[in-house]
């Protein structure tokens, strides 16, 4: 009979700190830099007095008290503010950071390109 009283007391115990681990650490200042007072259009870290931006840290504060995460926190401020909210574009697909580096090398490859064809060229003339 001891031995189930301390397994409930220590069941008791552990259930509140296994909710808490549970729970993703996300705060205000976590999402500072990462989002925009839609009023200033500075990030929220700047954006101190404006009231709109303390709506929004509000609102920040209370999702995070209820173990949202920055992603959950995110998606209600876009929500609520819209997508400019966000300092950063949603993440991006592969696409939409794999064709600059294309066009970027292709660029390239044409300037070697025209330089090479332009050497041989001079380097057939006579001098």
């Amino acid at each position: 009979m001891i031995r189930v009283l301390a397994l409930a007391c220590l069941l008791a115990l552990a259930g509140p700190a296994a909710a808490a681990a549970d729970c993703p650490r996300t705060s205000v200042a976590d999402l500072e830099d990462e989002v925009m007072c839609p009023v200033c259009g500075t990030s929220l870290g700047v954006a101190r007095e404006a009231p709109l931006a303390q709506r929004e840290r509000a609102l920040i504060a209370r999702l995070a008290a209820r173990c949202e995460s920055k992603r959950q926190i995110k998606a209600a401020l876009v929500a609520q503010y819209g997508p400019s909210v966000l300092a950063l574009p949603p993440d991006r697909d592969l696409g939409g950071s794999l064709v600059p580096l294309l066009e970027g090398a292709a660029a390239i490859g044409v300037a070697v390109l025209v330089l090479a064809r332009a050497r041989r060229r001079g380097a057939a003339r006579p001098h």
